[in-house]
């Protein structure tokens, strides 16, 4: 149709006025694409970047094996804006053989440990969890002893080093820690009953 009316000698009012109509639904329509592909391509780029950053995580499936990664390592590795990246990781998802993530689990502070070497709080975490979840009910650990386990595999979570090291591993467990207690009552609370009930 456009191509006929640039030919055509006559053109009218209501002519002219459908061609421009076409031509901005046009020019939408190819911007719409253009904006599509563009936030694809910084999706695949940070994707890419955790990826290669998170290697052994991928590969194994283990917690453990999360590297300390900061907003600034993807921004500098995609040459992204980090309000980009950020945006990015806390609004989409990926699929993997070991489960779904929101793409923040990737990303960590670190926490140092004896022998010096830098962590992820999230190994600290899924250590800490699991010390917990594999306690006695009956005798749950206190929160000295999990300080004595952690610092016995070597994780600092109390040393007294510079805050930037060990303070997302210290705000994390702040924020647990009533959670587990109120796991330890409840537990204690449904002993208690059953006890009380085989006495009567």
């Amino acid at each position: 149709m456009l191509k006929e009316y640039d030919k055509g000698s006559k053109k009218d009012k209501r002519q002219k006025e459908a061609v421009l109509f076409i031509k901005q639904k046009i020019d939408a329509a190819k911007w719409f694409i253009d904006a599509i592909k563009q936030r694809q391509n910084t999706l695949l780029n940070t994707m890419e970047a955790i990826m290669n950053y998170q290697h052994d995580f991928f590969i194994t499936g283990d917690e453990t094996e999360l590297r300390p990664m900061i907003l600034k390592y993807i921004a500098e590795a995609t040459n992204l804006d980090i309000s980009t990246v950020s945006r990015v990781a806390n609004s989409k998802f990926v699929q993997t053989e070991f489960g779904t993530y929101r793409l923040k689990f990737f990303f960590s502070e670190s926490l140092q440990t004896e022998s010096g070497e830098e962590v992820s709080t999230r190994e600290v975490k899924k250590i800490l969890s699991d010390l917990i979840e594999g306690e006695s009910k009956k005798h749950p650990l206190s929160d000295e002893r999990l300080t004595e386990l952690l610092q016995e595999k070597g994780y600092n979570i109390y040393h007294k080093v510079p805050d930037t090291k060990c303070s997302g591993a210290k705000k994390w467990w702040e924020q647990n820690k009533a959670k587990w207690v109120a796991v330890r009552k409840e537990w204690e609370e449904k002993i208690q009953k059953a006890t009380t009930e085989v006495t009567l």
